[in-house]
Formats: C-alpha cells, structure tokens, sequence
C-alpha cells in the first residue's frame, strides 16, 4: 500500500513536539554536537522522495513507510559514522534523537528488513549487480609506478570510445537513474539555487578517480571438477560473490586492491568542494576511459548545466580528449603527462618544450604575446628583444622586431590549449583541480567509505550517493545560521 507522505513542515512539527518530549524536560542528555544534526535535518526537505520513487510502490499489500523517512534515517546514519545497517536499527531503538530526526516515533522504528526492501527501490535493475555471478576470471593489470599516472592503454582506444558513444543517440537508462533523480532534483537543484556550484551555465567541472577497496582478496567458487583431475590452475567460469569488481592497480599505495573504481565530477567553483556526478566503475579501468563514459552520461542526464572548463590531471593526457573538448567548445585544463613529455620539433627548425613554448636557437623559451581567440592561434617573438630592440648576437630574422611563431591550436590541442600551461591564467584556474581530491578525502575518510561489508553494486552505489547527498547538506549547514536550541527546547 502507498504510504503515508507528510510535508517538510509536518515533519519539523514532529521533530520539535518529540524533542520537547524527550529531551526538553532535561532529563535526557542533549550535548553541542547533537545540535549540529538537528540543524542539518531541519534544513534538508525530502517531502518529494515519495514522487520521485512513485513507480516502486505498490497499491497493495500492508502500508509502507514513508521513504523520505528511510532515505532521512539512511542518511542520518552516514552523519554519525555507522556503516552497518543492522547496528544502526539497534542504534534507533536505544538512542530517541536518532529515531526522532529520522521521522520515526521513538519505540516504533522500523527493523533491518524494511531497510532492505526499500534499498531495492532506488536501483531500477532486478539482481542486485550489473554483470552475472558465474563468469570468466578478469586478467589482473600491470603494476604501475609508485606516485605516476599510468599512461592510457592504448593510443587509439579513447579515440575510439568517443567515437561509438557518440553515435548513440540516446543513453540507455542505469540502474542507478532514480538515485541521480533524488540527488538532482532534492540537493543539486537545491545547491545550484543557492549557489554553491557556482556558474551552473558556465561549469568548471574537475574530474578524477579513486580506488574503493571492497575486499582483501577475488572471492569466487570453482564451478569445474579441474581441481578433482589435477589442474590448480584453470579458466573455467567461477561464480564470483562480486562480478562487478575486479583487480586495480592503486598508484599512490603501490600496490593492488580488489573493488572498484570511483570516477567523481566536482564543482571546481564550488567553495565546499560538492560532487555532482560520482559513478562506479570497476577497479581495472582507466581515468581516461572513465572520463569519457562519464562526460557522456552526464551531458544526458544534465542538459541544463553547460561546460566552460574541464580540470584534469596527467592520466587524461590523450590527444582525443583534447579533439573532443575543442569540438565542445570547452577550455581544457589538462596537466601533461610526464610519460610524453620532452623537446619536439614543430615547424623547420623550432623546437618544442615540454610545455609546447618554441625554442629559439639560443636555447630559450620564446616571450609569449597572447592568444588570438577569432583566429586560434598563439603568438611568440624572440625572448631577446629589449624595448624593440634585438639584442641577441645571432638574430635568426632580419625584423627588428625579432623572430615571431605562430602555434595554431588545431595543429596540436594538446601542445598548443588556448590557455597556455606557463601562463598565470592557467596556474589560477588549474590549482582549483585539488577539490577532487579534497572531495575523495571527504567520502574516503570523513565519511568511511570502505567501512562498510556490502557485496553488491547496488548497495555501494546506495553508499556512494548517501554520502554525496550528505557533503552537499554539510555545505547547506555551513552557510545557514540558525538558532534551533531555544526554539525547539523553549517551554
């Protein structure tokens, strides 16, 4: 049966008329922290949750719970650090502030079943992982380098992929879809209103990964009798307790880790570092590659956000994601990979730096003079003119001016961007990408990502999003200023 639904207003109501019941007489312990929580729960409507998830409730059956209560209780657990739902239902029977922000009445709270039949309504996919249980072991990557970005597998690959995602029209629907409705439309409109993203028609989005380990090692079941006829070591397909994870190199550990990949689009602009698209991936895949699968799903899912800016670090160093952020009109900001670096020759005898600046036959770096937009070029002339004179003692031109280079962006998007790498622009723009990490560091240890035992996607995907909501109702607390303590407690 449908539940029943009450408003934002109904439920700070309830919330004031059970805190004065329990804890207004004083007879109850009511320390600073807990106010902070009442604050952010008073401050975050979740009334349209039920609207939102209309379509997995039935007409029939016994009464269902409310699901902004759930989804408020599932969220109020993440704030206070519990990674077990079991413990958490014992947590609201024994504990009245939590029962109470969460919606319930305290001594009627719902048990662990209910939580998990209402998991189920956020994921729009029958079994609870993407790929099936019984299947082929995946090859394990190649170690990397301590604290280096891994170069893309393949030079042709993104190149590739961008190609095949862009001849699909549409996106096919995730299972995921109606947690990124609830995220979109009850906290990302919320902070875009009030802008906590900054320009929503002028994005800077930064974009990086990180390992989420799941497990201390691949757990799967022979489903063969290799071992019974002597082979140890065979291919046959296994049934795996997780399918969609798999081995990954972390780079900044130095070692592998079973679980997944978690690609993350941040607001560079943002003050409080927000996440506005997080997805899963599995473990092995590339930064590069998750960038792409990721900037396609997002340019369908939010039309009404448009890029300006695009933050990268050096493993999306690929030359067809430079093609394809210039054919976007998007200004990429994308750090050079350490791998493909190194002087290279341009045109005749002028040669490149790392960066992409010409060098003169002194050696030197030529004085940039600006970036032409109407014609998509760069200029440069000789490093030693002094006050239009040429002071070198083999000028390699005749102009009085010096020696003057054209780089053209189309020759080369990656070597020649329209904001030069040496350029004070791009060294103010490009130390905004660090919110990425900031964010990571957030979900990771703030918010004990790994802390928790599930075996699914869909309960990791749950995870991940509760914690997005629950950085963006942090930002909503921090810039209100409010006085709930001799509101709700007054007699």
């Amino acid at each position: 049966m449908l539940p029943m639904v009450r408003s934002h207003q109904q439920y700070q109501s309830f919330v004031e008329q059970q805190l004065r019941t329990y804890y207004g007489n004083g007879s109850l312990l009511f320390v600073a922290k807990d106010w902070s929580l009442v604050a952010k729960f008073w401050i975050t409507d979740l009334s349209n949750t039920f609207e939102i998830l209309r379509e997995s409730y039935s007409h029939r059956g016994p009464l269902s719970v409310d699901p902004a209560d759930m989804l408020r209780s599932y969220l109020l657990m993440l704030e206070v650090g519990q990674s077990s739902v079991t413990e958490w239902v014992n947590d609201l029977r024994r504990c009245p502030l939590y029962a109470i922000l969460s919606g319930f009445v305290y001594g009627q709270t719902p048990g662990v079943g209910t939580f998990y039949d209402f998991f189920p309504k956020l994921w729009n996919y029958a079994p609870p992982n993407l790929a099936p249980r019984r299947r082929l072991s995946r090859r394990k990557p190649e170690r990397g380098t301590k604290g280096e970005k891994a170069p893309t597998t393949t030079p042709n690959r993104i190149a590739k992929l961008i190609t095949q995602l862009q001849k699909r029209s549409v996106v096919k629907s995730q299972p995921f879809d109606n947690l990124l409705r609830l995220f979109q439309q009850q906290f990302l409109s919320v902070s875009a209103a009030s802008d906590l993203l900054g320009n929503v028609h002028a994005l800077s989005i930064a974009g990086d990964g990180m390992p989420v380990q799941t497990a201390a090692q691949i757990r799967s079941k022979r489903l063969c009798s290799c071992r019974e006829q002597g082979i140890a070591q065979c291919s046959c397909h296994r049934k795996f307790s997780q399918p969609d994870c798999d081995m990954g190199w972390d780079s900044y550990r130095n070692k592998f880790y079973f679980g997944y990949h978690l690609y993350s689009f941040v607001a560079a602009d943002s003050p409080y570092d927000l996440p506005i698209y997080p997805r899963l991936q599995r473990a092995s895949r590339h930064d590069a590659t998750s960038w792409v699968v990721s900037a396609h799903e997002f340019k369908a899912y939010f039309r009404e956000y448009t890029w300006d800016r695009v933050l990268l670090d050096a493993a999306h160093d690929a030359m067809a994601i430079y093609e394809y952020l210039r054919s976007q009109k998007i200004t990429p900001f994308i750090d050079l990979n350490q791998r493909n670096t190194g002087n290279k020759k341009y045109k005749d005898d002028m040669m490149l730096s790392r960066n992409g600046v010409p060098i003169c036959k002194k050696g030197l770096e030529m004085k940039d003079r600006g970036y032409d937009s109407s014609r998509a070029r760069r200029k440069y002339h000789c490093p030693l003119v002094v006050n239009g004179v040429v002071t070198c003692d083999t000028p390699c031109s005749e102009s009085p001016y010096g020696r003057c280079v054209h780089t053209y962006t189309k020759d080369n998007p990656r070597l020649f961007p329209p904001v030069a790498r040496h350029s004070n622009e791009w060294g103010n723009v490009y130390k905004r990408r660090t919110t990425c990490e900031r964010s990571n560091k957030r979900a990771k240890e703030d918010y004990h990502l790994e802390a928790a035992k599930h075996r699914s996607t869909m309960m990791w995907t749950v995870r991940v999003y509760g914690i997005a909501m629950c950085q963006h109702i942090d930002a909503w607390y921090q810039e209100s200023d409010l006085d709930l303590k001799s509101r709700l407690l007054s007699a």
